[in-house]
């Protein structure tokens, strides 16, 4: 894996972090109120989570990779995905602004010192979001091809997003409090906006890439 690639991994893995949603701030609200040690544990039951839907995504589509190196127009099969997922952050109703503000502090049922709890509690709070799953579906149809299909290289490009995203969240569990403060509700309402935005201009992207010769896109960047 090349400096250019690394590079990518890591801005993927940082974007991820800032992701608004339950997993985000139960995250943070872990943190105030357990501390440091339970929230690290509750982040890796997250990042389990994460591997799991990278496992399925990956395999899953394996027949479809095979076929995306073959034929570049396949990659708008990753676009799709991403565009609907930007889609769903954009217009999701728990994103509007009289929900955020009229929303109560998120309780954090967990009890004390209960760490196997605390691990399962990120592991199924991430699992059971089916957002997460479209996004990596949708990442490891774009990446898979550009790594030529081989395994060792994409299991290497994913593991640096992991490990982004986990560095990320440690800085978030030590700096909960200043977060939390600053996390208002117009601001998330801003941030989701942002996000869904992204994912969409890049998904387009991708469909565009996928039918457009790349000796094009070159000129056209040109």
């Amino acid at each position: 894996m090349d400096i250019y690639d690394l590079k990518n991994a890591i801005l993927i893995g940082f974007f991820m972090a800032f992701m608004i949603g339950p997993v985000f701030f139960m995250l943070i609200q872990t943190s105030i109120l357990k501390g440091a040690r339970a929230a690290i544990v509750f982040d890796l039951g997250v990042i389990l989570g994460d591997i799991t839907f990278i496992l399925f995504a990956y395999y899953g589509s394996r027949p479809l990779l095979e076929k995306i190196k073959d034929d570049p127009r396949l990659f708008f099969f990753g676009g799709i995905v991403l565009i609907v997922y930007g889609l769903i952050t954009f217009f999701d109703k728990e994103n509007k602004k009289e929900k955020l503000e009229a929303a109560k502090t998120i309780e954090v049922p967990i009890i004390k010192n209960n760490y196997l709890k605390l691990f399962l509690k990120g592991y199924f709070l991430n699992f059971i979001n089916i957002g997460v799953l479209a996004f990596w579906l949708g990442t490891v149809l774009v990446i898979g091809p550009t790594l030529n299909m081989n395994q060792n290289a994409i299991f290497s490009y994913f593991g640096v997003i992991v490990l982004a995203y986990f560095v990320t969240d440690l800085g978030k569990i030590f700096l909960a409090k200043q977060l939390k403060n600053k996390m208002t509700p117009t601001l998330i309402y801003k941030v989701k906006k942002i996000m869904g935005i992204i994912l969409i201009v890049c998904g387009i992207f991708l469909v565009l890439k996928g039918f457009i010769p790349n000796d094009k896109i070159n000129q056209l960047i040109q």
